[in-house]
C-alpha cells in the first residue's frame, strides 16, 4: 500500500490533472461514436405518438413523447419471474398497412424475426403496480425515445400535433435492439432530422 501512495505521489499533478480531462474526452467520443452507430446503420421503424398527461406536456426545451408500443399486454410473459426489478424486454414490431410499426409480443428476451419484423429493445417501468419482481398483465416499457430536445420556443406545437396524433417518429434500431430518434414527421413530412455528428 505504501509503494503504490509512493508511486502516485511522484507524479506531477499536472500529468494527473491531463490524463483525468483525456478519460473524460474519450468517454464523451465513445458516447457520440455509439449514437453515430445507431443512426448510421439502424433499420428505420416508423411510431406514432400518442396525447399524454397534460403535466408532462413540456418541460424546458424538450417534448415528452409517448407511444402506442408504451404500454402492453404481458402476453406469454404474464405472470413468469422476472430476474431484475426493472427488467430488459424486447418487442418485436411489425408495419401495419400504412407503414406504422406496431406491438407484435413481448418477450424477455431476443428471438428470431423474419423482414420486416424488427425488435426493438425497453426496460419495463411499471408492471400492474407490482414491487416483485414478476410480470404482471400490462407492462409499461420505455425506449430511451421518449423525449426530444427541440429549439426554444417550438416545443408547444409540436406538442399540440402530438395530442392532435399527427406527429410520428422515425427511430432507427440496431439488430440488438437498441434505438434512437432519427428524424420528427409531422402529417408525414419531416420536420426535424437527427445529424449523425
Amino acid at each position: 500500500m505504501m509503494k503504490l501512495t509512493a508511486f502516485w505521489q511522484r507524479i506531477p499533478k499536472a500529468v494527473l490533472f491531463g490524463v483525468a480531462i483525456l478519460v473524460q474526452c474519450a468517454l464523451l467520443v465513445l458516447m457520440v461514436a455509439d449514437r453515430m452507430q445507431i443512426l448510421r446503420e439502424g433499420r428505420e421503424v416508423t411510431l406514432q405518438t400518442r396525447p399524454l398527461d397534460p403535466r408532462d406536456l413540456l418541460r424546458g426545451d424538450y417534448v415528452t413523447l409517448g407511444y402506442d408500443i408504451t404500454q402492453l399486454p404481458a402476453g406469454a410473459l404474464a405472470g413468469q419471474p422476472s430476474a431484475e426489478r426493472n427488467p430488459v424486454v424486447f418487442v418485436k414490431l411489425a408495419p401495419d398497412a400504412g407503414g406504422l410499426y406496431q406491438a407484435v409480443s413481448v418477450h424477455a428476451a431476443p428471438v428470431a424475426v423474419t423482414a420486416p419484423e424488427i425488435l426493438i429493445r425497453g426496460r419495463v417501468t411499471y408492471s400492474c403496480g407490482s414491487n416483485g419482481r414478476i410480470f404482471c398483465d400490462k407492462l409499461t416499457i420505455r425506449y430511451g425515445l421518449e423525449s426530444y430536445f427541440v429549439p426554444e420556443g417550438e416545443g408547444k406545437t409540436l406538442e399540440q400535433a402530438r395530442n392532435q396524433q399527427k406527429l410520428r417518429v422515425v427511430a432507427a434500431v440496431l439488430p440488438s435492439g437498441r434505438a434512437a430518434i432519427k428524424r420528427l414527421l409531422l402529417d408525414g413530412e419531416p420536420i426535424y432530422e437527427e445529424p449523425w455528428y
